[in-house]
């Protein structure tokens, strides 16, 4: 499983990049978002055992604190789940921080100040 915990000090929303082979625009990634958690509460994002070594994420708090990277694709503000290459005219582009997993069936994501 793939786990996000929010130890920072407001609401926090993540989104996912994730492999996901024959998605239907050709690719072999999908994305997906927004899961919203509250102050010390965790998420499963992905259940079951990780089938791959990286993910990538991105995640914004409403008090303007964010995590990213370098891995850029759009993404709107509403609840979504599309394959990587999907846009639309309400999105906006974001970029995503990797995830090692090194191979773990489990891993969780800490999200601190």
């Amino acid at each position: 499983m793939l786990q996000f915990c929010n130890r920072h000090n407001s609401t926090v929303w993540v989104a996912i990049i994730y492999h996901r082979p024959n998605c239907p625009d050709g690719g072999n990634w999908a994305k997906k978002g927004w899961w919203s958690l509250d102050p010390g509460q965790c998420k499963i994002v992905i259940g079951g055992n990780l089938p791959n070594r990286y993910y990538y994420f991105f995640a914004e708090a409403a008090n303007g604190a964010y995590w990213a990277g370098d891995v850029r694709t759009q993404a709107p503000r509403r609840v979504f789940d599309w394959c990587l290459g999907t846009g639309s005219t309400d999105s906006r582009e974001l970029g995503f921080r990797r995830i090692d997993t090194g191979g773990a069936s489990n891993y969780t994501v800490n999200l601190t100040s």
